[in-house]
């Protein structure tokens, strides 16, 4: 594969993902959450989302996969460990939401197929 058609690619899935995180924040937003932040992060790792609702701040990973279930075994342990070492980055700017419940939840998509929102879809160990 040429870098040309890497350059292609890794435009392409950057398009698709932020299509995702918009229709992940419009199931969220219907569902009651109001967004905080988007794409937190860096390099090393993103939090697509993060959102609120209640008493609780809710940090979202949001999976575009070919099916469901690819999309949900697509959060691996090293994902998990990326996700909570940006959470402890985002609670040190944010040291209000500390006294928040706090939780990751997910996002699955897959084409034809209704978003599924898995909330807790991990405990955070922080």
């Amino acid at each position: 594969m040429s870098a040309g058609e890497r350059s292609r690619r890794a435009r392409a899935s950057g398009r698709s993902g932020r299509r995702g995180e918009w229709l992940a924040l419009a199931l969220l937003t219907a569902k009651g959450y109001r967004l905080l932040e988007r794409r937190f992060g860096g390099k090393g790792g993103e939090i697509d989302l993060i959102m609120a609702r209640g008493d609780s701040v809710v940090f979202v990973e949001v999976k575009l996969r070919g099916s469901l279930d690819a999309a949900a075994l697509s959060i691996t342990a090293e994902k998990r460990r990326l996700v909570e070492m940006r959470v402890r980055q985002w609670l040190a700017r944010n040291p209000w939401a500390m006294d928040r419940a706090l939780r990751a939840d997910a996002v699955f998509l897959a084409p034809w197929r209704l978003p599924r929102h898995v909330p807790g879809v991990f405990a955070l160990r922080l």
